[in-house]
């Protein structure tokens, strides 16, 4: 008498069929972006307003100037403050990372998910033929990798 298996039937993993997700796939294309010329106080009625911690910095032709975060509004709130001076006057352009690293859209996103771990960054621009096209968070990363579950991840 054989051995029963009260598994059923196993499903048999396609390893052909299995595509590498993009990070194009999860980005945010609908994006909240800021311009050098806006004052900080802006920037923090948005950030509060939508709920996020930063965005890119764009210009009139939508090309990636910078980016803008929490981080960066709190250290001119702290300046003003011990320097008792008025925060209406500070503008994006000031205040904004400009040396900004982007991710290809093309990439793994688990790819993606080391290079987060890598570089302590919470967003990652895409930018395409010089335009800004989307941005990956580590949120969305992890969507990814819930809607991913039970594939091959390669």
């Amino acid at each position: 008498m054989g051995i029963k298996s009260f598994q059923g039937a196993r499903k048999q993993q396609n390893s052909a069929t299995a595509t590498a997700i993009k990070v194009s796939d999860f980005m945010t294309r609908d994006l909240i972006t800021f311009k050098p010329e806006q004052t900080v106080e802006e920037v923090i009625q948005t950030l509060i307003k939508n709920k996020i911690s930063g965005g890119p910095v764009v210009n009139n032709n939508n090309e990636l100037v910078g980016i803008i975060s929490e981080g960066d509004c709190l250290k001119q709130i702290s300046e003003s403050r011990y320097y008792n001076m008025p925060m209406e006057q500070h503008t994006v352009e000031n205040r904004m990372a400009k040396n900004v690293e982007t991710i290809d859209g093309n990439m793994n996103v688990f790819d993606a998910a080391n290079k987060f771990l890598e570089s302590k960054i919470r967003r990652f621009p895409i930018v395409e033929n010089g335009k800004l096209v989307g941005q990956i968070s580590q949120k969305d990363i992890l969507i990814a990798a819930i809607e991913l579950k039970g594939q091959n991840w390669k």
